[in-house]
């Protein structure tokens, strides 16, 4: 069996108290039995964070969305990667997986992508990222409170 197949997870202590931005990734296999494991982690980091509950169950579907999407164009014994970023007022949530190249970007004109648009305060969709030129990525940022 590849390593890719089996569910790895590396969770960082999380503190928002503290200065500076901390950093949470888990890594699944391109499969959707596992999405609730991200969703999961999501809504335990948003309530850590002291969001409130609107904003923690927004996330939670902003990001099952965004692993739904890219999990439908990456090869199913691919990774995804997740990768939460939280800082004092807002969770950053990079999600990515390796797709075939003759995709550039994810379908924006889709509903899945409105729902996106719908839930976090920012997305944006790309190719290539940390040194992965053949990645498709979905990032995402929720804030906190209300959005200026």
């Amino acid at each position: 069996m590849r390593t890719s197949a089996a569910v790895r997870e590396r969770i960082l202590p999380v503190s928002v108290a503290e200065s500076g931005e901390a950093v949470v990734e888990v890594r699944i296999s391109a499969r959707p039995a596992l999405i609730p494991t991200v969703r999961a982690v999501a809504s335990d980091l948003a309530g850590r964070a002291d969001f409130d509950l609107d904003a923690i169950s927004d996330l939670r579907m902003a990001v099952d969305e965004a692993c739904t999407t890219l999990i439908g164009v990456a090869d199913q014994d691919e990774v995804l990667s997740c990768r939460f970023v939280l800082a004092t007022d807002r969770i950053e949530v990079t999600v990515s997986a390796k797709a075939e190249p003759t995709l550039t970007s994810v379908n924006t004109d889709s509903f899945g992508w409105r729902v996106l648009e719908t839930l976090a305060d920012e997305v944006s969709t790309g190719r290539g990222i940390d040194s992965a030129p053949d990645s498709l990525f979905i990032q995402l940022t929720k804030h906190a409170g209300a959005v200026q």
